[in-house]
């Protein structure tokens, strides 16, 4: 059976509208990893145009989608294909196409229908009655399934076994029309990641329109060739060539659009808007009893706050920085066959920014600093690099040590001073030094008139010993307070660093040096920069010679400390500390001694108790022995003396250690008493 041609027509046409009627015009691409795309161009009356999103671009472009008819023109419907489930869409319609159902099951869904038939020549109208299966023999003999459709026509019902149709049409427009749309949702269905966006337009002639919407893009990158200046030349400047990396991973293409790459971070946010949301609600069953009627319960809802389109751009500010007339970007690096004559034998060194411009003009907006680079083409789906930085800027060549980066050798590196008048955004550096590549560097963000320290090679005639040093602590001055000792103590450390200059040419060495929060230096030279966590100590050392650098850092802290955590020793080292008031030092002197005392009581009560566990053991083993020999013999006589004897000095033992705990707690009880009141600054 063959498809009519309209039903074909009705499903390929609203899909296929050509998406490039209203062409990208303007694209604003943030570092912060969105862009904003603007179409704009000329319609004809009243006409939907269409835009063409990735899934995933979708609750963007519905957060942040304005239109604009210029000429007298409504803005009307914008319509999209939703994000319900294609079973539940497919339910929605008159003619369920839900399981793909087969032609009889279909046909029993239409009972009732209007339908013609072409069945061997002969031409059959009637209405659908229903469509049942029925057996009949086959080739060989076995029964075989046949649908046959039953349809009422003028003359009375007629069966028709389905594979003698044709051609089966739906005489009723409104059900060809549905099951038409129910077929064009599952063709749809099959691209999920190209969502068509159609924008209704209506008015009368030609006009102007504008379409603007923010999704998310690929953050845009900056990578710069930075050629050295020649050495020894202090007036010579260096010279700093940009490239910006954009993508273009949209799904139109970009033909001469203008192009605004900003340097900011607005914020931006993603909410789900597409996917279809469904409230849950109660199920009740109808009560059968008379007068009882089923309660029906609100729902809470929120209202949706709507999106401020009203919303205008901030002015843009300041005036705009002066850049060389653009040139096409399909010419940038061209260059003619006579002009790499001769190369191998030329005396010149390279230079990569002689002959590329840049096809940027920068200017400030507000807080902000973007690049604009017009008449740009890029097809979807590709990237590009642009040149827009080509400039003189100022360098210093310097030499940078850390100790933590290298601990034998500096980096060799450059002050560079924005004096572009731009905004530089971050990125990698490739270094040109005397003609050749000379190394890789970083760079930050540099906003114009600022300064930053980068490095791309190690500089391996200059050697640096970081390895002196020293740390000290002084007491400074003390008090007690009910026995406990609050000093204050100085701490110094200091470092030196030894250079030693083995190249033929001067050296202006920055030594990056980490300091500690909260001290502070002393007989030490004025660092030339300080950083969150280094002092930057600018060193010139001449050729073939060496320098040295010695950085000496204090600091003043509080302890406090019990004395009766203290053993002597160290409260006779602190009764000693001449910084101390006399009257503090006679007070650590009595408390040593008063310690001492405890301490004396301690060691006389340890000794007596190590004895008496000794001779606990040697009469243990006479016991023994006794048990072993006879009462009557002589040696038995001896033990038991013995045994006797010790006995005797067990007890002298016992008492003495009672008098030694007994001065242990007369001592100790001096000790508390001197400690609770002894007070003196």
């Amino acid at each position: 059976m063959r498809l009519v041609p309209a039903l074909a027509a009705l499903i390929l046409v609203p899909w296929l509208m050509a998406a490039d009627g209203v062409p990208v015009a303007s694209v604003v691409l943030y570092s912060s990893g969105v862009g904003y795309y603007e179409h704009a161009g000329v319609i004809d009356g009243t006409t939907d145009q269409e835009l063409r999103f990735k899934t995933a671009q979708i609750n963007d472009v519905l957060k942040s989608l304005v239109v604009q008819d210029l000429d007298g023109g409504r803005v009307g419907t914008v319509s999209y294909r939703g994000q319900a489930p294609l079973e539940r869409t497919l339910k929605s319609f008159q003619v369920d196409v839900t399981g793909n159902p087969s032609l009889a099951q279909l046909l029993g869904q239409l009972r009732g229908a209007q339908v013609s038939l072409t069945v061997n020549t002969e031409s059959i109208s009637g209405v659908i009655l229903g469509c049942e299966v029925r057996q009949k023999p086959g080739t060989d003999k076995a029964p075989i399934q046949v649908p046959v459709l039953t349809v009422v026509t003028a003359a009375g019902l007629r069966q028709v076994e389905l594979d003698q149709v044709q051609v089966l049409k739906l005489d009723d427009a409104h059900l060809q029309q549905e099951l038409n749309r129910a077929l064009a949702a599952i063709a749809g269905a099959r691209d999920q990641d190209a969502k068509p966006v159609l924008i209704h337009f209506a008015g009368e002639g030609q006009r102007r329109v504008r379409i603007g919407y923010v999704v998310e893009a690929p953050v845009w990158k900056t990578s710069y060739r930075l050629v050295m200046p020649i050495e020894g030349d202090a007036a010579a400047k260096g010279q700093i060539q940009g490239w910006a990396i954009v993508e273009n991973q949209t799904e139109a293409d970009w033909n001469e659009v203008d192009l605004r790459l900003v340097s900011g971070q607005p914020i931006s946010f993603i909410q789900d808007l597409y996917r279809p949301l469904f409230a849950q609600r109660p199920v009740v069953e109808a009560e059968l009893a008379p007068g009882v009627r089923p309660v029906a319960y609100e729902s809470g809802k929120k209202d949706a706050p709507k999106p401020d389109l009203d919303g205008r751009m901030k002015e843009r500010k300041a005036a705009r920085v002066a850049a060389p007339a653009p040139a096409s970007i399909a010419t940038f690096g061209a260059a003619e066959n006579d002009m790499v004559e001769g190369v191998a034998g030329r005396e010149e060194p390279l230079d990569p920014t002689a002959s590329i411009q840049s096809a940027a003009s920068a200017e400030k907006v507000g807080e902000l600093f973007q690049y604009q680079v017009p008449k740009v083409s890029l097809p979807r789906q590709r990237n590009a690099m642009l040149p827009i930085v080509t400039d003189a800027i100022a360098i210093q060549r310097v030499s940078i040590y850390n100790v933590e980066t290298n601990p034998r050798h500096p980096l060799n590196g450059a002050w560079l001073d924005n004096t572009t008048g731009k905004h530089l955004q971050g990125g990698p550096i490739t270094v040109f030094d005397g003609g050749a590549y000379g190394g890789d560097a970083r760079l930050d963000s540099l906003a114009p008139g600022a300064k930053r320290l980068i490095s791309y090679a190690l500089d391996i005639p200059v050697t640096v010993d970081a390895t002196t040093g020293s740390e000290e602590r002084q007491v400074v001055s003390g008090k007690l307070l009910k026995g406990v000792l609050y000093l204050q103590a100085k701490l110094t450390a200091k470092r030196t660093y030894a250079i030693d200059n083995g190249a033929q040419v001067a050296r202006n060495l920055v030594i990056e040096h980490r300091f500690r929060s909260g001290w502070s230096a002393i007989d030490t030279p004025e660092p030339s920069e300080k950083t969150p966590t280094h002092w930057r100590f600018t060193v010139p050392v001449g050729p073939a010679a060496q320098a040295s650098l010695s950085v000496t850092e204090t600091i003043v802290t509080g302890e406090s400390m019990g004395l009766v955590n203290l053993d002597v020793d160290s409260l006779l080292v602190y009764a000693k500390t001449g910084s101390l008031a006399p009257k503090v030092r006679d007070l650590l002197t009595r408390a040593a001694s008063l310690k001492g005392a405890v301490i004396d009581a301690d060691r006389q009560i340890q000794a007596s108790s190590e004895r008496l566990e000794a001779i606990a053991q040697d009469q243990n083993r006479i016991r023994e022995n006794m048990r072993q020999v006879n009462q009557n013999s002589q040696y038995y006589q001896r033990l038991l003396a013995k045994l006797n004897e010790q006995e005797s000095k067990v007890e002298a033992l016992q008492t003495a250690t009672e008098g030694f705990r007994a001065a242990r707690v007369q001592a100790q009880a001096a000790l508390e008493e001197f400690l609770s009141a002894a007070d003196a600054q």
